[in-house]
């Protein structure tokens, strides 16, 4: 049997394995291990593949920067840095049509930075925004959109947990991909604050007339806040002025979320322990995601099937851009069905070499994959962002936040377009800081 049959063979094994409730580490793992073995005709070597990609990656430098800024998010919540953050924004933009809405998507933003997760971005800010929306007679749909939709910046904005996966399955430096980051990141801010303008401005009945705030409550949301503004200032202005190294921007801002929530009283034990416990958890399911698209990178690549797929789409003529459009469309139907990083890393064996082949940048990409998955999170029929939100909201119908994410998902298709038409917005900062590819 030809090699590459094996790999295909590989491939469909680890997809039924995930069909059949198999965790997706351990799957691709598994079909790694059986298509290496039968390949070389000997499964000693293949079951050796488990200890050293299981020590390379624990192991890794790289790799370790995930459990610290998970630790860092996990301490920022309990410290009530979220809640810190709208209120600052609230207190800034407030004051027009709709500025709750605006608010929530500026605290999302703020929030992100800090912990760097779509999910617990989401989670916390249907906390804190939703009931303050709802008890002002927001439209549930503008309240509960805005929040699935602003939920979403948390894995674009540095420091972003799936950068820094995309970084390291790639070989790429993860503090390039961060500064690639922020031009999109703030247009993605920007499309989101201008849809819920024109929807308010189109619909009036979503969202009551704003309330100015006086001097006196934008100098104590600042005053009050000025705690979560110094972590968004010292582990992102650290890393982009070179004081810190990523790992040491990581380090320094889990222990200052630390310090913050010790200091305020919020930090109880059971906080430390379940803010331990949730870290704990979130890191070994990415760990084993990673070991397991490890060794099945590693086997499918033996088995020269990446090669034979690139090969096989150039010599059907077919032009670089529309390769990428189709890879956008494959990446929302999977960003709609499965979680944010199992998307990438299912596909990166088979997608990074077929877009190094057409002479496309891989920052670029990494920052398109970043933002295709993450529009995912709230398409239909999952959605991640919609059903967590969902979860926490028992009476709400689930096509209220559907409907309320439509005009969101709109924007951010029209983003994805913007820089795929034009990929120096995503590089513009690199080529400045003349920053290492």
């Amino acid at each position: 049997m030809e090699p590459y049959i094996i790999g295909l063979l590989g491939m469909g094994l680890m997809l039924l394995m995930i069909f059949i409730q198999v965790p997706i580490g351990v799957s691709m793992g598994i079909a790694g291990v059986l298509t290496f073995g039968i390949i070389r005709g000997d499964f000693g070597p293949a079951m050796t593949l488990f200890g050293t990609e299981t020590v390379s990656k624990v192991a890794s430098t790289e790799l370790s920067v995930i459990p610290l800024f998970l630790l860092m998010g996990a301490f920022a919540t309990v410290g009530g840095l979220s809640s810190d953050l709208y209120r600052i924004a609230n207190a800034l933009i407030g004051n027009v049509k709709g500025g709750l809405a605006l608010a929530t998507i500026g605290g999302c933003a703020g929030f992100g930075a800090v912990c760097g997760s779509s999910i617990a971005t989401a989670t916390t800010m249907t906390r804190v925004a939703l009931p303050e929306m709802m008890a002002r007679n927001y439209s549930e749909k503008l309240a509960t959109g805005s929040i699935a939709a602003g939920g979403t910046l948390g894995m674009l904005i540095p420091p972003s947990i799936i950068l820094v996966l995309y970084g390291v399955l790639t070989e790429q430096f993860v503090k390039t991909l961060f500064v690639a980051a922020l031009v999109p990141a703030v247009l993605a801010v920007a499309l989101h604050m201008l849809t819920i303008y024109i929807m308010v401005r189109r619909n009036p009945d979503l969202a009551p007339e704003g309330t100015p705030s006086p001097w006196s409550e934008i100098i104590a949301a600042l005053a009050n806040g000025w705690a979560a503004l110094i972590l968004m200032i010292t582990v992102t202005g650290g890393i982009y002025l070179g004081v810190f190294s990523v790992n040491e921007s990581a380090s320094v801002g889990a222990f200052m979320a630390f310090l913050i929530a010790l200091l305020r009283g919020r930090l109880s034990f059971a906080n430390f322990w379940q803010a331990l416990r949730e870290t704990a958890g979130t890191t070994s399911m990415i760990y084993l995601m990673i070991i397991g698209a490890s060794i099945f990178t590693y086997a499918v690549s033996i088995s020269g099937l990446p090669q034979m797929i690139v090969d096989g789409i150039r010599d059907t003529g077919v032009s670089g851009i529309w390769v990428v459009l189709m890879l956008m469309l494959m990446y929302l139907i999977l960003g709609a069905i499965f979680d944010t990083i199992s998307s990438m890393v299912i596909t990166i064996p088979f997608v990074f070499p077929l877009i190094l082949s057409y002479g496309y940048d891989p920052i670029w990409w990494g920052i398109l994959t970043v933002m295709v998955i993450e529009i995912g999170m709230i398409t239909p029929p999952i959605g991640m962002n919609v059903f967590v939100m969902k979860a926490m909201l028992p009476n709400t119908k689930l096509s209220t936040i559907y409907a309320g994410v439509g005009p969101f998902i709109a924007a951010d298709i029209l983003r994805l377009g913007i820089l795929i038409a034009f990929p120096a917005i995503s590089l513009w900062l690199v080529n400045i800081l003349n920053l290492p590819r």
